[in-house]
Parts: C-alpha cells; sequence; structure tokens
C-alpha cells in the first residue's frame, strides 16, 4: 500500500509562518505618536537673587585698655551677660597710683610757695604805702619809694607765676587721676561678651597702641553682611525683602535690604616701582567682584550666633498660590512682553494652541494670568517611538 504524500501539509504551513512573520515585523517595527503632557495647577513662584552671608551683631563695642600695666583681674568670661557700667577689668594700678600722689605733693608745695609770696606781697605793700606817706611829708628819697614799689611789682609777678604753675600741676593730676581710673574698666554698653583676648597676668603696653581685650555685643539684633557678585547687585535695591537659612537648619528669617555698600572690600595692596609707592592691586582675569550688601534681622530668642553663615534670597518679584505653566513648554511671542504661546492637549486628544499672558517667571515656570485654567493639559513635548519600545497596539 502506498505512503500518504506530506508535500500539501508543508504547502500550507509555510506560507502561514512567512505571513505571520511579516505580520509581527511590521507590529514591532511601526511608530507611534506620544504626546508628553503635564496639568495646569496652582503653586507659588519666587523670582530671587542669591547669595552667600556671615552674621554679626548689628551693634557692637571692643573694648580696650587706655593704661599700661599688669591684668590684675577679669571679672567676666565668654559668654557673661554685662550692664553698661559694671567692672569688666581691673589692671594693676600702682604707677597711675604713683604718679597721682607725686601730682598731689607738688601741687601743695606750689600752693605753699604761693602762701608764701603772698605774704611778701603783703609786706611789700605795706613798705610801699609807709614810702608813700614819707615821701608826702619829704621825710625820704625819691629812689626809696621807687625800690619799695619795685618790690610789690617783683611779689605780685611771683603770685601769678606759681597761679600758672598751680594750673598746670592741676591739670597734670587730673591727667594722672584719668590714667588711674582706666585701670578699672567698665562696660561701656549693655549686652554679651563674646570674645575675650586678654588673660588675667599678661601685661598691657597701651603706649602706642590700645590693647584689644573684650567685645561686647547686643545680640538680640543681628546684621548679615553678604556677598552679592557684579552681575546681580544691580538687582537689589534698599528696601527690597530677603530672607535666609542657616546651615543644617530650615528655619526661615526675614528682614529688608538695609544698605548697598557703594564700592567692594578693600584689595589687597601691591608694590609699584616708582618710589615705593603701594597701588591697589587689580582683580585677576575671570575674578568676580563682589559687593557688600546689608541687612538686619531680629534674634530675640538667641538663635542666631556671630560668624554663623548664611543661604540668602533676595525676593525680586514673588506670586503665591497662582496658576503655573513650564517655561521651556512655551514660546515667546514677539513684540508682546509677557506674551506666550503653547500647545493644549483637548479631553477628546486633540492639539490646539493658545496665547497665554504671563506674570511672574522665573527659569523653569511662569505665572498664568490668562489663556489656560487650572486643569489643562500643556503639552511638553510630542515625539515618535517604535511600537517595540512600548505596549503593542492591535
Amino acid at each position: 500500500m502506498p505512503k500518504p504524500s506530506k508535500r500539501p501539509f508543508s504547502r500550507i504551513i509555510i506560507p502561514t509562518v512567512v505571513i505571520l512573520l511579516v505580520l509581527a515585523a511590521w507590529l514591532l517595527l511601526r511608530t507611534r505618536e506620544v504626546v508628553d503632557t503635564v496639568p495646569i495647577a496652582r503653586g507659588d513662584i519666587e523670582v530671587n537673587v542669591t547669595a552667600l552671608g556671615t552674621l554679626q551683631p548689628r551693634s557692637y563695642v571692643d573694648v580696650g585698655a587706655q593704661a599700661s600695666g599688669e591684668i590684675r583681674r577679669i571679672a567676666v568670661h565668654a559668654g557673661s551677660k554685662v550692664n553698661k557700667g559694671d567692672l569688666l577689668v581691673e589692671i594693676d594700678p600702682a604707677v597711675q597710683q604713683s604718679k597721682v600722689d607725686a601730682d598731689i605733693a607738688a601741687l601743695d608745695g606750689l600752693r605753699a610757695q604761693r602762701a608764701e609770696q603772698q605774704a611778701q606781697r603783703d609786706l611789700a605793700r605795706q613798705k610801699y604805702e609807709r614810702q608813700q606817706r614819707m615821701a608826702r611829708e619829704g621825710s625820704t628819697r625819691q629812689e626809696d619809694v621807687q625800690t619799695a614799689y619795685a618790690d610789690l611789682r617783683v611779689a605780685e609777678a611771683r603770685i601769678a607765676s606759681l597761679t600758672a604753675q598751680i594750673a598746670g600741676a592741676s591739670s597734670t593730676l587730673k591727667g594722672d587721676q584719668a590714667q588711674l581710673g582706666y585701670t578699672r574698666i567698665f562696660a561701656p554698653m549693655a549686652g554679651t561678651v563674646v570674645t575675650l583676648d586678654a588673660r588675667e597676668g599678661q601685661t598691657l603696653n597701651a603706649t602706642y597702641q590700645t590693647p584689644k581685650i573684650l567685645r561686647i555685643a547686643d545680640l538680640s539684633s543681628m546684621t548679615v553682611w553678604t556677598e552679592v557678585s557684579e552681575a546681580d547687585v544691580r538687582r537689589v535695591k534698599p528696601g527690597m525683602a530677603v530672607y535666609f537659612k542657616t546651615l543644617g537648619d530650615e528655619r526661615r528669617w526675614t528682614g529688608r535690604v538695609r544698605q548697598i555698600l557703594p564700592a567692594p572690600p578693600n584689595p589687597p595692596e601691591s608694590d609699584t616701582a616708582s618710589g615705593g609707592q603701594k597701588a591697589p592691586a587689580t582683580p585677576g582675569a575671570g575674578k568676580v567682584v563682589l559687593y557688600t550688601v546689608l541687612f538686619d534681622v531680629d534674634n530675640a530668642d538667641g538663635a542666631l550666633m556671630p560668624q554663623m553663615s548664611a543661604q540668602v534670597f533676595f525676593v525680586e518679584d514673588a506670586a503665591k498660590n497662582v496658576l503655573v505653566a513650564p517655561l521651556p513648554s512655551m514660546h515667546a511671542v514677539a513684540d508682546k512682553p509677557g506674551v506666550y504661546t503653547a500647545q493644549v492637549r483637548l479631553a477628546d486628544g486633540k492639539i490646539e494652541t493658545r496665547e497665554i499672558q504671563t506674570g511672574v517667571r522665573d527659569r523653569l515656570q511662569a505665572e498664568v494670568r490668562s489663556g489656560l485654567q487650572e486643569g489643562d493639559r500643556i503639552v511638553t513635548s510630542i515625539r515618535r517611538e517604535r511600537a517595540a519600545d512600548g505596549k503593542v497596539q492591535w
């Protein structure tokens, strides 16, 4: 009995496989359009200038010594709170006290000499008056009268000289008494001792310069010294709102710009070839010039400390709880400031181009004043992708 032939089966299978492979290749290699959108929602926009700053007490004073000598006692320590007039430091007053004692002795001696001369003057006046009476009676010589008058004038001149010396000695005594008073240093203001640069037993020499002993600061109000680059300083104005954060703390402190210093900090001086004179060094190529901006902040709770670093934000413009759209997805309209166009995907899938009036804008987003409503989906990109990159669409 003859075997059945397999050719009719193969003739059916092979074309079917080829058709399936072609269909699969078409499904995998075909492309489809993908529209990416983001919804329009409410949010906050802020345009600011960022900078770095350092906190310093707004009011402080460096206390120095006007008298030379050994520090006998320091009545405070770093962190002490003091009131105006509290005793801070005592310096050994031995040298100053000896000068005062010598001045008092010298002044007493001059006053005694003046008293002696005053007695001599009284005697000379009596002699002169007697010579005048005798001259009227013709019982003395004119020469004796003149001699008596000259003695009176000399006594009066000596008294005037001693009076002047007493005034000078009194002035010297007052100066030395002031120097003696400088050996006890009192607080010139109320505040906190933030630095202490001297120790008990240390010898101070105030002859050529005033040695700094400590600093007292009022920490209830701080000033932020901010360095703003020359590219941004024109955007900062007095009275502008500003806030900052310190390192490791999310708390926000607010204030307003008080002052913009008209020149950057003094650059280091460099020698010139002419006569050893010095001239300001010019900034190196590519070096950013920084200007100092000051603003104050309340520190009633004492959370801020001197020398803290601050990340500062000068608020140029801001809008709260407004409709926000992604700025890179919009295109500016020529000759229409603040007007942009954008593509919006409708509920039925169609794409519509709209003109949008914007307000506050930063680099990433813009405030929508008209043209869009909350919930509208703005097109961010339109792209094509292969079916193999996503789900196969049958």
